[in-house]
């Protein structure tokens, strides 16, 4: 999807001609990448958008239709409200991003949509630790692994993302099956995979290193 850039491993990548440029435009709003990423996991109406993103209801309902002229989400219900019809819509196809997909987007909208995306995966772990859900089970995972890694070592780990991002998707697609017939409510697991360029030695040696001015305030202090 837009905001989670969906990848495929090497035995099931397709070869692009190039990103549709409806969906560069349509990511090109921060706020319409947020809509995306909800729409992406699960049906919404301008007007719950509204409430979650703590937006105006008019600005949300304009960038919806956006994205459905797009063609990046569709209709799938509506139900009467007080007198009016509200109008559900969720994510198509179109929504996601293959690798080839994020290689033919403008650079200037690259961070754009990454940074919405880490905006949301962070107010999500937020959300979760308030509400106490994020430690609830015992058998939940949270890892850091940074490491050095030569080109082979690179490529080897997008692919192993790429197979893993695939193998939720299936599991998550299973369980959707079983939970229809089951009629039970499920439980909102959230997964985050990240595989990226970290900060160069350089930098983090730069970042670190303190001021002259405080340096020298401590110096003064220690004599």
């Amino acid at each position: 999807m837009a905001a989670k850039s969906k990848t495929k491993s090497k035995s099931k990548r397709k070869k692009s001609t190039g990103v549709d440029q409806r969906l560069v435009k349509a990511l090109a709003h921060p706020l319409r990448v947020e809509i995306l990423t909800i729409l992406n996991e699960r049906m919404a109406s301008p007007n719950e958008l509204s409430k979650e993103l703590e937006e105006g209801l008019s600005q949300v309902s304009y960038h919806v239709k956006v994205l459905k002229d797009f063609e990046c989400i569709e209709m799938v219900k509506t139900e009467p409200r007080r007198g009016a019809v509200e109008h559900y819509y969720r994510a198509t196809a179109r929504a996601f991003l293959t690798d080839p997909d994020w290689k033919n987007l403008p650079e200037s909208v690259k961070p754009g949509v990454s940074s919405s995306v880490v905006q949301m995966v962070m107010e999500e772990i937020a959300g979760a630790l308030r509400a106490g859900t994020f430690d609830a089970r015992d058998d939940r995972h949270l890892s850091w692994t940074p490491g050095v890694v030569d080109e082979q070592g690179w490529s080897e780990s997008v692919d192993l993302f790429a197979e893993t991002l695939d193998h939720a998707i299936e599991i998550q697609t299973a369980s959707a099956k079983r939970l229809a017939k089951s009629g039970e409510e499920g439980i909102p697991a959230t997964a985050v995979l990240m595989n990226f360029e970290g900060t160069p030695p350089e930098a983090k040696s730069a970042r670190k290193a303190p001021k002259k001015g405080k340096s020298k305030k401590k110096a003064a202090k220690k004599a």
